[in-house]
């Protein structure tokens, strides 16, 4: 007997289909848990919202089980006599300026058997058996950098000189834990590194130059970095007249350099105008401060606020080379009907 097809709509799909339908939105921050990261473009990237990684239904599903899984892992410290406080949804934030800053999964108060006294910074952490095993052969420093990165940052931040790590694997249920020491001088050098990233107007040089190198292979810019060297977002943080201040607020040059509140970022305006570094594109001068003029293919192309001879931002990105050899008729389209380039 035939064997009936698998249906499209199984229980599976639909729960994947739902996560992937109401992913997070992007932080407006430099987490502590990215500082890090080996790769400054990386971090410059992230930051600007240039890059957004879009995850599968199964690897949201797989965070929220990381996420869940500090409450538990919570619980049983408490049961052997740890006293934990700020976890949850009183978490405990730091906050270094410069765009630069992160929430705590907990503060242990005491109870530590190797320092009941002592109060330490919590970190949990879920693994993979391999990652899990990993980190019980290296320890934390050596197996997973930027998770004692983050320790260390917070460790500053809120004055407390020790961290403990718990680490539960997925597969069986393992458990390994580890204290560190804070390494005040690592920390100032991850949170100055995280600070000058932020505010640099230009982006950095990538971690490698070979696009088939492991790190660059599977980063979510690799895209970016080493093939159309285009964004696809359009949001305040990729425009050229937006800029990041000390006082970890974004400016709009176009609006008399007013702050941007957080939820207009990330849609933008009409006038959006491409940031020079995230375009392939020459960049000539332009008769308008609110435009920029890209050279695609040999014809000079104004980006802005789109008329009939100006084309926006979403257009560039959509078809480049269509907005450079747009010809009247085109023009006149864009002129009487609003038509816009898709």
């Amino acid at each position: 007997m035939a064997k009936l097809p698998e249906p499209n709509h199984t229980i599976t799909n639909l729960v994947d289909k739902y996560h992937e339908a109401h992913q997070d939105k992007p932080r407006p921050h430099l987490g502590c848990s990215l500082l890090g990261h080996p790769c400054d473009r990386y971090l410059w990237l992230h930051l600007r919202h240039a890059v957004i990684e879009q995850f599968s239904g199964r690897m949201l599903r797989l965070f929220r089980r990381g996420q869940n899984e500090e409450e538990t892992i919570v619980s049983d410290l408490k049961a052997i006599g740890l006293v934990i406080t700020h976890t949850g949804g009183d978490q405990s934030r730091v906050d270094f300026g410069s765009h630069v800053s992160g929430s705590l999964d907990g503060i242990v108060q005491s109870g530590v058997p190797e320092a009941p006294l002592r109060p330490h910074v919590l970190e949990c952490k879920t693994h993979s058996k391999k990652s899990f095993d990993e980190l019980v052969k290296l320890g934390v420093e050596k197996a997973k950098f930027q998770h004692y990165i983050q320790m260390q940052v917070y460790c500053l931040g809120k004055n407390i000189d020790r961290a403990l790590y718990v680490a539960v694997c997925k597969d069986n249920d393992e458990m390994y834990s580890e204290r560190i020491h804070l390494d005040k001088e690592l920390a100032e050098k991850y949170i100055e590194r995280g600070k000058a990233i932020a505010l640099s107007e230009r982006m950095p040089e990538p971690l490698s130059a070979d696009p088939s190198w492991y790190l660059c292979k599977f980063c979510p810019a690799h895209d970016l970095c080493h093939k159309s060297k285009l964004t696809k977002e359009v949001n305040c943080r990729t425009c050229a007249l937006s800029t990041p201040t000390a006082d970890s607020k974004w400016l709009c040059s176009r609006h008399d350099n007013e702050e941007i509140p957080f939820e207009f970022q990330l849609e933008g305006c009409d006038g959006h105008v491409l940031h020079p570094e995230l375009v392939p594109f020459q960049r000539k001068e332009s008769a308008s401060e609110w435009e920029a003029v890209y050279v695609i293919d040999g014809q000079e192309v104004r980006n802005g606020e789109p008329d009939a001879n100006v084309f926006s931002s979403k257009e560039i990105i959509a078809d480049p080379l269509a907005c450079a050899h747009a010809d009247d008729a085109v023009r006149d389209l864009r002129d009487a009907f609003e038509g816009r380039i898709v």
